[in-house]
């Protein structure tokens, strides 16, 4: 039986196929549907855990009690996860490991453009790339085999096209797998120096039994054409690199760590011509360089963005590459969702001229015009310690005027430590946690402070002004961020507090609640200040009208929630709640 399956949904399957017990990950973009679509499966235990960390670290737990295990991730969250991935390579497995790294080319939704193949490497594990959705569940499955034969977790690198692209999988019915149980090895599992010194001989001999291996995996192979023209490739850039030159010879790799010398040699002396086609840094390019084999690469194909059928393209086009028209799509910043409750907090944050150390999520958005008010981002929870740090740099005066801002789930990821440290620390830290009881930019994912699970049953719930007085805070506030007067005050009272406070403003996410009748527009009352548009709605604009000197301010019934904001920036109330209108 055959259907079509995104990447992502692909893998959830290839687990399930595969007879894996136990999976957990953080939410985010492009790894996000993984963990939705396995928890589809009953028989798999699911959970989104509070951080990449945290979700490897359960799954090695499981795979050491001999379950098969997977945690996914995007590409940042490996960086969060990277102190137990990097041991993992060390202690090995008992049930079969895979790890999933989204990787997020052209970065539509990160901070950085990293390539974690590399990870593979410094890690030493191996690593397998599918091309398609229907490889991604093959290579899933392949993955927790190649897991168990040696000793060793296996990274599988998605990127963004192929997490989110679909076509034809065959589905196959699920392979139970028996649960080994916990057998007590502490020489294999507990990384002391002396331990860990053993092991690492064991994983450089390993390495050299994964690269036979590799020579003789069947999905690292050459598709004879034309032998003019030799192309290496692998993952989504092996569908590209076939549109672009099909008569062309193709070695595409699949297990590209570690790559298979010997089989790119036999490839290299047939072919008269060799050009490496890969999507992030020169990994493959430099490793068959260091074999000796001339190649062409990045300096031709681009080092960054995305890759895509034109992109190729045009790096061997003859023409003038300042001349090649390219798509012209017509610009639109992102905005704050239509009632977004993070919109009066940052409205005041500008208002009062602040600066602000800003985080992950939907609220990285408030930095934008007209709110701009935000000031820097670098990762998860890096909010709370980027203030912390200001403050000790330039002093109590400065911590005056600077708010952390953070949103509820991203304070359970990373921003409790932050927190902890800057109280130890006799900081004078102002943190604002944007509190709108979900995982919001990645789809309304549960966490510890909605109480929710993954599959929706109900589990405890963990208010964050418990957690943030179990630190030690003294100023706590819960306060509405619809209410701008409430807000501005309780921000002020905040910055003038000795010490650390904590200001909890609390709203659902608009997407989560029905939105009220819509708000109209007074053209009597309305001037054309512009002052509504200074939240940054999404629902209000400008139009300006023939018969009027001075533009007139409209609300797209369509767009607009009711949340009331806009009626408690303009002066001349000409901005009238459905109520009124109806009377």
């Amino acid at each position: 039986m055959k259907t079509l399956l995104s990447g992502n949904e692909a893998v959830a399957r290839g687990a399930w196929e595969a007879g894996c017990h136990v999976a957990a990950a953080y939410p985010g973009t492009p790894s996000t549907e993984i963990i939705e679509n396995i928890v589809k499966y009953p028989e798999i235990y699911t959970e989104w855990a509070i951080n990449e960390k945290v979700a490897l670290e359960v799954v090695a737990g499981a795979c050491f009690a001999g379950a098969r295990a997977l945690a996914a991730m995007k590409h940042v969250g490996l960086n969060v996860a990277a102190d137990p991935f990097f041991t993992m390579g060390y202690s090995g497995v008992t049930g079969g490991l895979v790890i999933v790294s989204a990787d997020d080319p052209g970065m539509w939704s990160s901070q950085n453009e990293q390539d974690n193949r590399h990870y593979a490497r410094h890690a030493k594990v191996p690593i397998l790339e599918p091309s398609d959705s229907n490889e991604a569940k093959l290579f899933t499955k392949l993955g927790f085999e190649i897991s168990e034969k040696f000793d060793t977790p296996v990274l599988l690198r998605l990127t963004t096209r192929i997490c989110h692209s679909t076509c034809l999988v065959d589905l196959q019915k699920r392979k139970e797998q028996k649960i080994k149980g916990y057998v007590k090895d502490i020489k294999k599992r507990l990384m002391l120096p002396a331990h860990a010194r053993l092991r690492h001989i064991i994983v450089e001999e390993r390495l050299k039994k994964l690269e036979k291996f590799s020579e003789v995996f069947p999905y690292n192979k050459i598709e004879w054409g034309k032998k003019t023209l030799g192309i290496i490739t692998s993952g989504i850039a092996y569908q590209y690199a076939k549109e672009v030159f099909p008569d062309a010879s193709f070695l595409k790799l699949s297990l590209t760590y570690p790559i298979p010398k010997n089989l790119i040699k036999r490839f290299a002396r047939k072919v008269k011509r060799i050009i490496i086609v890969e999507e992030g840094d020169p990994v493959l390019e430099t490793e068959i360089k260091a074999l000796g084999i001339k190649v062409i690469g990045k300096e031709k194909i681009p080092l960054c963005g995305e890759l895509t059928q034109n992109v190729i393209r045009t790096s061997f086009s003859r023409k003038d590459k300042a001349k090649i028209k390219k798509d012209k799509i017509p610009p639109r910043s992102p905005v704050l969702c239509p009632g977004c409750p993070h919109r009066g907090v940052f409205y005041i944050i500008n208002k009062l001229k602040l600066v602000t150390s800003g985080d992950i999520g939907c609220y990285t958005l408030g930095a934008l015009p007209p709110l701009s008010a935000m000031d820097t981002c670098v990762c998860m929870g890096a909010s709370v310690t980027n203030a912390h740090g200001m403050e000790k740099a330039l002093g109590k005066d400065f911590s005056k005027k600077v708010v952390a801002v953070l949103g509820d789930s991203t304070f359970f990821h990373s921003g409790i430590t932050g927190l902890a440290n800057a109280v130890y620390n006799k900081g004078n830290l102002n943190l604002l946690i944007l509190d709108n009881f979900t995982t919001a930019m990645t789809g309304h994912q549960p966490h510890p402070g909605t109480g929710k699970l993954a599959r929706g049953e109900q589990g405890k719930r963990i208010p964050p002004e418990d957690v943030v007085k179990g630190c030690g805070v003294e100023f706590v506030r819960i306060v509405d961020p619809n209410d701008l007067k409430e807000t501005e005050t309780a921000i002020k009272q905040a910055l003038e507090f000795d010490g650390v406070a904590v200001l909890i403003f609390r709203r659902p996410c608009a997407l989560l609640v029905k939105p009220k009748p819509s708000y109209r527009i007074d053209p009597e009352l309305c001037n054309g200040c512009k002052l509504c548009l200074r939240i940054g709605c999404p629902a209000i604009s400008l139009e300006f009208p023939e018969d009027r000197k001075k533009p007139l301010a409209v609300i797209d019934h369509a767009f607009c929630t009711g949340c009331g904001l806009c009626t408690q920036v303009c002066n001349r109330n000409a901005i009238i709640a459905p109520e009124q209108a109806n009377t």
